[in-house]
């Protein structure tokens, strides 16, 4: 088991049966990065902000500092007339896109097509073959992230689920979905937090040791 999930599930041990799910996850968002892919991911209420948070943690550092290589310091020291300002400051990214922050897309697709195909049209302009989507519902039964999904797979993305203890609907669309075991909203986003740092952590170590 890699050291990061051990260690996961020795502070919380009620995921214990979410590890192989986690691992799956983890191995389908390495792959997609080390074919250029991106996530993609939606969610609502306290698991939009959790979208908000994986984002902040792949997008730049988040346990180290992934300091830029040097050829494309040398480009950025080039164009900023010889200062390291940019170099210096910029960091080494995962792509990861929240789709829940898109406030004028999201009102105007909302007022003029249908609220619940907001995610699936976002998906639909963003989504690549190769990229990954991950749906956050806790019920796993959110009509606006289960359309997302359709389309996600319709286009070849790999969809992943954090969902409760019966999954709902979501459990049974996703390529991989991690259920963690309890009912309430609150036990379950809880539970969601520690699974995706750890997942962030992962990749970040993966990616740029």
């Amino acid at each position: 088991m890699n050291a990061r999930l051990e260690k996961l599930i020795e502070k919380y041990p009620e995921l214990l049966e979410c590890q192989n799910s986690i691992m799956e996850a983890f191995k389908a968002i390495k792959k997609s990065y080390e074919a250029n892919g991106k996530l993609l991911l939606a969610g609502n209420g306290g698991s939009a902000a959790d979208c908000e948070h994986v984002v902040g943690e792949l997008m730049k550092g988040f346990m180290s500092k992934r300091p830029l290589p040097q050829t494309i310091r040398a480009k950025l020291k080039e164009v900023a007339d010889g200062s390291d300002y940019l170099g210096e400051n910029l960091q080494g990214a995962l792509p990861a896109i929240s789709l829940v922050s898109h406030s004028a897309l999201m009102t105007a697709f909302a007022n003029d097509v249908a609220p619940d195909m907001v995610f699936a049209q976002q998906v639909y302009g963003y989504g690549k073959l190769g990229d990954v989507f991950i749906g956050f519902s806790t019920s796993g039964n959110s009509n606006n992230i289960n359309h997302a999904v359709k389309v996600s797979k319709a286009l070849g993305l790999t969809t992943i689920g954090f969902t409760g203890k019966s999954g709902g609907a979501l459990k049974e669309l996703c390529d991989i979905t991690i259920c963690v075991p309890f009912d309430s909203t609150p036990d379950i986003q809880e539970r969601h937090l520690p699974i995706y740092h750890t997942l962030c952590i992962m990749l970040e170590e993966e990616f740029f040791g």
